[in-house]
């Protein structure tokens, strides 16, 4: 079988050498930036398949968020941005109704890759895991992103005209 390579900046991952077979990360990706980039490379450098949990408009409302883009157009614009970033890859979108969709809940996601900010709603997770007779997921944490004003980059921020995708300030 030939090897595929996925080439990023100074280094190359082959494809045959994933820790996990398949993976699972969140967000809303109102404004896909820096931060959620970060979490999607971890996801993809480390996965086979990657299911990616995308916020739908009624729970985003419930936890305080106030988005700009509706979940169709947040869907299309990360299906466009994964169709670039890693083409040729397998992944798996989903609408998330709840802090952890009901996919975790099955032992065929081995891992979810979370940034420290979200690294303690994992715990509930692997406890109902657990409960449930499934392994803990294993954990990938990916740093915090900070814009050029050392803050967290946020699509709040973006939204307010504080910075762009890129962390720069406005």
């Amino acid at each position: 079988m030939a090897q595929t390579f996925l080439f990023e900046e100074d280094f190359c991952v082959r494809v045959t050498d994933f820790k996990y077979h398949t993976t699972a990360v969140g967000g809303t990706f109102d404004h896909i930036h820096l931060g959620h980039k970060a979490l999607l490379r971890r996801a993809f450098e480390t996965s086979q398949v990657v299911v990616i949990g995308l916020t739908s408009d009624t729970f985003a409302a419930s936890e305080g968020k106030k988005i700009e883009h509706d979940f169709e157009f947040r869907k299309a614009k990360l299906t466009k941005f994964l169709g670039t970033a890693y083409p040729g890859r397998k992944y798996l979108i989903t609408k998330l109704e709840s802090k952890f969709g009901a996919g975790i809940f099955t032992k065929d996601i081995e891992a979810i890759v979370v940034s420290t900010e979200t690294l303690p709603s994992v715990k509930p997770a692997n406890l109902k895991r657990i409960q449930s007779g499934i392994p803990e997921m294993k954990i990938e944490v990916v740093p915090m992103v900070v814009a050029k004003d050392r803050s967290r980059i946020s699509s709040t921020r973006i939204r307010a005209g504080e910075m762009d995708e890129e962390g720069n300030l406005k």
